[in-house]
């Protein structure tokens, strides 16, 4: 059961790539996403919300199981950067635009760390590693919907 959590929260592999692993793990994310274009809003939102829940407990726990091993917060863990890509795109049109451009936002508030993000990974543990994510997901959220707003990347 253990190498189950490894497996989710290293992304499948995606954080063992050598460069910019939060990049290759949001990247996988959004590529995952994009299959729900084609189906229908409320399922392709809700698909998104469950699988951003069940991905966040995993990590969490995973960072737990293995910190000792790991450190407190690994770089190859990269299920917390599934978590706010996915989060990111949750009420947005599901379009290549709005992918792209979610992706952009998303990696840009989970390396600026604005407003509170940095005090949510001061959390301890794995929900400290996730949360922050979480909450980067948000603000990219409410950027993309803002773009869309004025831009309507659909």
């Amino acid at each position: 059961m253990s190498k189950f959590y490894q497996i989710i929260a290293i992304g499948f592999g995606a954080g063992k790539l050598p460069v910019a692993p939060g990049t290759w793990g949001a990247a996988l994310a959004a590529l995952m996403a994009a299959p729900l274009m084609w189906v229908d809003s409320f399922w392709a939102r809700l698909t998104l919300i469950l699988v951003a829940i069940l991905f966040s407990f995993i990590c969490a726990k995973a960072v737990d199981m293995f910190a000792d091993e790991w450190g407190e917060d690994p770089s190859h863990v990269v299920a917390d950067e599934m978590v706010g890509m996915w989060l990111t795109l949750v009420g947005n049109p599901l379009t290549l635009g709005n992918i792209a451009f979610g992706f952009l936002f998303f990696r840009f508030f989970d390396i600026v760390k604005p407003l509170g993000v940095r005090r949510l990974e001061a959390i301890p543990g794995g929900w400290g590693v996730v949360l922050d994510d979480v909450l980067a997901g948000v603000y990219a959220n409410i950027a993309l919907q803002i773009v869309n707003l004025y831009f309507n990347l659909s």
